[in-house]
């Protein structure tokens, strides 16, 4: 390869710590041994190479996202990236979590800019359009970004046109997908065994034991809603250069038919499929001018049947999907569950979004070293949903209800206008690049929403008319009780940056943002967030130059600042009318009180990061290894406390205000090792590990809050000073008493009997009450980890990845939830207390709420250790593929998910809640899948 063309061929990225990527050059990946490849990463604004970097960057190209059954790309990084969390989402176009270095804040996303475009969303990219992922992880790379990424950012650029001659490229997969780890129920002789064992533990008295011949069904409810399903992906792209134009065009379908079974057709059940197109378009007018388009279009469609996963889990075995004398649906007279079945059958929900988003700019050099750069983006978003339900006429009379329909209509609208200025230039060994910018974006959000009832379905979406049914409700945004008012927000910014370096040995990078924001009164509107970064290049230093065992050897250290905007906010109080008013003498008026107290002084979240980093490249750039401490504060996070000295409040226990302050502190370490054994024989092993603490380190007034998941009042989740965010909150459980003698000699416990839960008198008083309630584990996981290993012998080439976390605790609401008569799980047969000596870890079978409350049996180990891919691939020889006028051929066989090791009695101990503060709660939570997939890649 002559200089010239590597020097015009696109080079992103690759070797990053914790990841084994490979530069990619077109049109050949081939590169002599004495040229030598310099890193680009891209950063905020620019690029910068990569041995100049002052902060923490992790790295993703096209290789690791490609060929991997997700619809969203953040999931195919899973365990690839030191510091990142991501929780992954089993329904079918769900969106994963991504947690950078902890929890930061309670409301705010990480952010994706997207060719420009912010946006915390990119369910509608398709993995195959992306060139290049960079993971800004530290404050001093997010500062420039500002009110934007205080939760982290990824910047993610597209693919774009390269080489003189056109290249096509086409990729498909075709994969089945199964639920694994489903957990085991009763059967039905078991169930009348616990059920009647029920009775008789509750001292009913005259109880109407269960017979078996009375039940013949025998239901595994499991079996009954899942399925195996289909996943298919094509995609198919051109690029090339057509004199001064640069293009890269593409298209690509995706389906999903999920794993939620709709036997009646009626409801395809949870499937998802989504229609991209993309076009990439770079024109060089003239040496000193180039413009350029970045537009992808995207249609989605998501089925989004009732999740039935807890009716399943809780649904007794002894009856039958449908009833044999009636053919219609059974309707359950033990336990008020729905019946599952007739759920996805009956019940319809539908949501169609189409989403445009586009990017369009221009950059100018002028006077030798000063580039002008502007760009407009802009991201819409129309989404049309539906919710049906229908009569459920098995249920009694008195419980039915007319059908509903009802519609919601909503249109989001992001624009971005971004100016920048930057000035680059070498005076001897010192080189320096002095950014400024200038950015506003505007984002708003509206909805339309109708419902009715008596519209009738006649299994033609067509027929889901509001105008077609009774008592109708029609307004143009969602209040009360939805919850979803319109609004639009803006922010204005001017920002600068300074990168510094001296014969590439001492840098330095100083970057300032000025951030101001609608969301707040005029009294905090702006805010100002500066960032600085150093670093030392060891190895460029004279007393280095001797040795031969570092490549690379740095020092970096950073700190910066960073605020979020997303938070909770009311300006205006709320009133409730008193009934008849207030009289004064005989003479009655209307009146008003206060219903809520309202903090009208809510403010920014500023968070503020430290790191401390350790890079090396040794034997000849073959083994890279990165270490890493940091230490983030974030302060003033807007969330609700207690504020027990308010009466007549409805929220006296939810007071919304700047409340909390966090500490995520933490070690990263990445090892990638890479080796060359012979031209035919290559193989790379990697690993990273993160350690973190999260601590609420103080909260407003020293008070707290007792939120999330609760039975009969009793709230699961305590949100405290000195506790990690979303810390379980109940009773320790010291064993089960196994007489009554014991029972009664224990302290005062309410309920206390054989069989029970023996909890620990905290306090030492003798009183088993509230005071003796204890924190009872994190979800947040001690520490996360990944390795893998690739290989290339000849034209086959095998990959495994591995991923984990430890350390964490899952609250399994699922089991704890009972009202009635509900079903149980198999372990909790053959483990629980039947009498004296049969178990001191499980309790007796009964719904006594006295016994069921918050408590440490319900808490259960998080830990896991998963293969997250294997991957085995074959390129069809040279001598085939050239006759067939065909430049590459690949056919590879994947499995996703296929194993995991964990002791969590549930599905998979992944559990992804949107809200943070209930992130451990496993409660009707969509399964993670195992996907086994075929596909090919072909380049023409």
């Amino acid at each position: 390869m002559k200089q010239s063309d590597l020097k015009y061929s696109s080079l992103i990225a690759v070797l990053y710590f914790g990841m084994n990527v490979n530069a990619q050059v077109t049109p050949k990946d081939t590169v002599t041994k004495e040229q030598k490849i310099e890193e680009v990463v891209m950063i905020g604004y620019g690029s910068q190479k990569k041995e100049n970097i002052t902060g923490s960057i992790g790295l993703v190209t096209a290789k690791d996202l490609a060929d991997k059954p997700n619809a969203n790309p953040i999931s195919s990084i899973q365990g690839k990236l030191s510091g990142v969390q991501i929780l992954n989402s089993g329904a079918p176009g769900g969106s994963p979590r991504v947690d950078i270095r902890g929890i930061s804040s309670l409301t705010g996303k990480t952010v994706f800019i997207v060719d420009g475009m912010i946006t915390d969303d990119i369910s509608f990219l398709s993995p195959q359009d992306i060139e290049s992922m960079s993971v800004l992880k530290d404050p001093s790379s997010l500062a420039i970004y500002g009110a934007r990424a205080s939760n982290g950012a990824v910047i993610i650029k597209t693919k774009s046109g390269r080489g003189k001659k056109p290249v096509f490229n086409f990729n498909s997969y075709l994969g089945i997908k199964t639920v694994t780890n489903i957990p085991k129920m009763v059967n039905a002789d078991q169930y009348i065994e616990l059920y009647n064992e029920k009775l008789i533990n509750e001292n009913v008295k005259d109880p109407v034991f269960l017979n078996r011949s009375n039940y013949p069904a025998d239901t595994d409810w499991f079996k009954e809603i899942f399925r195996t399903s289909i996943i298919n992906s094509n995609d198919i792209s051109a690029s090339g250069n057509l004199g001064k134009l640069n293009y890269y065009l593409s298209t690509g379908y995706l389906q999903d038919e999920g794993n939620l079974n709709a036997g009646q057709g009626i409801n395809s059940g949870s499937g998802f499929n989504r229609f991209n197109s993309k076009v990439n378009l770079t024109y060089k007018v003239t040496d000193n001018i180039t413009i350029g388009n970045n537009f992808t279009f995207s249609k989605m469609r998501t089925d989004q049947a009732q999740n039935t996963l807890l009716d399943a889990y809780s649904s007794p075995p002894v009856y039958a999907p449908i009833n044999p004398s009636t053919g219609d649906y059974q309707y359950f007279t033990l336990a008020k569950i729905p019946n599952s079945r007739a759920k996805l059958d009956l019940y319809r929900s539908q949501t169609r979004e189409e989403r445009l988003l586009n990017n369009i700019w221009g950059e100018y050099k002028f006077l030798k070293d000063f580039t002008f750069r502007i760009s407009y983006s802009s991201d819409n978003i129309n989404s049309n949903k539906y919710e049906y339900t229908p009569t459920f006429n098995y249920v009694p009379t008195a419980d039915q209800k007319p059908p509903k329909l009802i519609t919601r209509d909503s249109r989001t609208r992001n624009y971005i206008w971004d100016n920048t200025l930057s000035w680059k230039r070498s005076f001897g060994k010192h080189n320096v690049e002095v950014l400024a910018g200038f950015s506003r974006t505007r984002s708003s959000y509206a909805q339309a929403y109708a419902d009715a009832l008596n519209v009738r379905y006649n299994g033609n979406n067509n027929s889901l008319n509001i105008a077609d049914g009774t008592d109708i409700v029609m307004t143009t945004y969602d209040k009360g009780d939805r919850n979803v008012i319109p609004y639009q927000d803006r922010i204005e910014s001017f920002f600068g940056r300074l990168n510094y370096d001296y014969g590439g040995k001492y840098l330095l990078n100083a970057s300032i943002r000025r951030d101001g924001t609608s969301k707040y009164s005029s009294n905090d509107r702006y805010r100002v967030f500066p960032a600085v970064s150093a670093g030392w290049v060891i190895s460029k230093e004279s007393f280095m130059s001797e040795q031969n065992v570092f490549n690379l050897l740095k020092l970096r250290a950073s700190w910066g600042k960073l605020g979020n905007p997303d938070v909770q906010r009311a300006y205006t109080l709320n009133t409730s009318i008193i009934n008849g008013g207030a009289y004064y003498g005989n003479n009655g008026s209307p009146a008003q009180t206060i219903d809520q107290i309202i903090d009208p002084n809510i403010g920014w979240e500023t968070t503020t990061g430290r790191d401390l980093g350790l890079e090396m490249a040794l034997f000849n750039n073959k083994l890279k290894i990165d270490a890493t401490y940091f230490d983030k504060d974030t302060k003033d996070v807007v969330y609700g406390i207690v504020q027990g000295t308010v009466s007549g409040a409805a929220n006296w226990n939810n007071y919304i205000t700047n409340a909390y302050s966090f500490n995520n502190r933490g070690f990263e370490a990445s090892v990638n090792y890479d080796t060359k054994i012979s031209d035919n024989i290559k193989i790379g092993v990697y690993g990273n590990i993160t350690t973190l603490k999260n601590e609420i380190t103080s909260v407003f007034n020293g008070s707290y809050l007792q939120t999330g998941a609760s039975l009969y009042g009793n709230s699961i989740i305590r949100l405290q000073e000195g506790q990690a965010v979303g810390s379980y909150y109940g009773y320790q459980v010291e064993g089960i008493f196994q007489s009554q003698a014991e029972a009664d000699a224990w302290a005062t416990q309410n309920g206390a009997k054989a069989g029970g839960f023996k909890f620990a008198d905290i306090d030492g008083n003798g009183v088993i009450d509230a005071r003796d309630k204890t924190f009872l584990g994190s979800p947040i996981p001690k520490g996360t980890y990944g390795f893998g290993v690739n290989m290339n012998i000849y034209d086959f080439d095998f990959a495994i990845d591995f991923q984990g976390v430890f350390g964490n605790k899952i609250y399994n609401f699922n089991r704890e939830q009972r009202y009635g008569n509900e079903s149980w799980d198999l372990d909790f047969y053959n483990n629980r207390w039947h009498g004296a000596g049969t178990s001191n870890d499980y309790p007796m079978a009964t719904n006594d709420q006295s016994i069921i409350l918050p408590n440490s049996f319900y808490v259960e180990d998080g830990s896991y250790i998963r293969i997250r891919n294997i991957q085995v691939g074959y390129n069809l020889p040279k001598t085939f593929t050239n006759s067939m006028s065909i430049t590459k051929l690949r056919l590879y066989v994947s499995a996703q998910n296929p194993w995991t090791s964990f002791k969590y009695h549930g599905f998979s101990p992944e559990i992804l809640n949107t809200d943070r503060v209930q992130m451990g709660i496993d409660n009707n939570i969509y399964p993670i899948s195992a996907i086994y997939t075929i596909g090919m890649n072909l380049t023409f």
